[in-house]
């Protein structure tokens, strides 16, 4: 009796199996094997910055695409997508090399602290219980929730201004820090040519004098800026300047005229003193 249940079950673990087996071939996706050979050339990295859950899923959208166009991985770059475009047949698209940077400037010295906070060392939590330790409901809390996003190590605190710094050489532009920053003080812009970006430091969007009064360093939409700029690369919106990356030239006049040194240029040399021309003197009488 036990020896016939036992064979009887084998015998219907045997057919399961069969119909299994043949259900699986019959309805076998086939992967294309172009994705793991994509998959292979990318960092790895699988830090979203391309817009997909990982580089299986980049790999795969580059396959499946007619153009690589709007397909960037950000930690390879362009030899990366160099790469890709070979194996696809495709034409990689040329894209500008992107950072991030953190647009706040109130440090200790220009935002002081009004109360402290005691609760979860998390930004996402502190933005969501009030406005902040000072003054500025806009600033950046200082807390590091940008600095566990990032897998490169690319930002850190600066333990005395308590603002976030990123670490150029290590900066991928995945954008991670970008997504957990609760105030949305830190964007990816152009690194720009050797490194060199200008761009206004604040999102404070009060109005001038209730901004300056809660940091030293805002910008308090004077417009000054605007006016100076040639191309057109600067516009106010809700009393906060904006520098558009992908128009500005550089030039620096803007620099030069903001009132609360709200608008910040990096990497650039120092700029050249004008020596005043000496002064002509009168011809001498006889």
């Amino acid at each position: 009796m036990i020896l016939t249940t036992v064979i009887v079950l084998a015998a219907i673990g045997a057919i399961g199996a069969l119909v299994l087996f043949l259900a699986a071939k019959k309805f076998e996706v086939k992967e294309d094997p172009r994705i793991g050979q994509v998959a292979e050339v990318l960092p790895q990295a699988n830090c979203g910055g391309c817009g997909f859950p990982g580089c299986g899923g980049f790999a795969s959208a580059c396959v499946k695409a007619d153009s690589l166009d709007g397909l960037f991985c950000p930690v390879g770059g362009a030899a990366v997508m160099s790469k890709v475009a070979d194996i696809l047949g495709m034409a990689a698209a040329a894209q500008d090399p992107m950072i991030a940077v953190v647009r706040c400037n109130g440090d200790c010295d220009a935002r002081p602290r009004t109360n402290q906070y005691d609760g979860a060392s998390s930004c996402a939590v502190a933005a969501s219980l009030y406005s902040g330790e000072t003054g500025c409901s806009f600033g950046c809390l200082g807390l590091g929730d940008c600095v566990d996003a990032c897998n490169f190590e690319a930002i850190r605190i600066n333990p005395v201004t308590l603002l976030p710094e990123v670490v150029e050489d290590a900066c991928t532009a995945c954008g991670a820090c970008v997504k957990a920053c609760p105030k949305s003080i830190i964007e990816l812009r152009k690194k720009g040519p050797k490194s060199r970006r200008i761009f206004v430091s604040c999102v404070n969007k009060d109005k001038g004098a209730a901004a300056k009064k809660a940091c030293s360093n805002a910008c308090i939409g004077c417009s000054l800026c605007l006016k100076q700029c040639q191309f057109e690369a600067i516009t106010i919106e809700n009393n906060l300047s904006y520098i558009d990356h992908t128009k500005c030239r550089m030039c620096r006049k803007c620099v030069d005229v903001c009132p609360t040194n709200a608008i910040h240029e990096l990497n650039f040399p120092p700029k050249k003193k004008v020596e005043a021309a000496p002064a002509e003197t009168a011809p001498e009488t006889v």
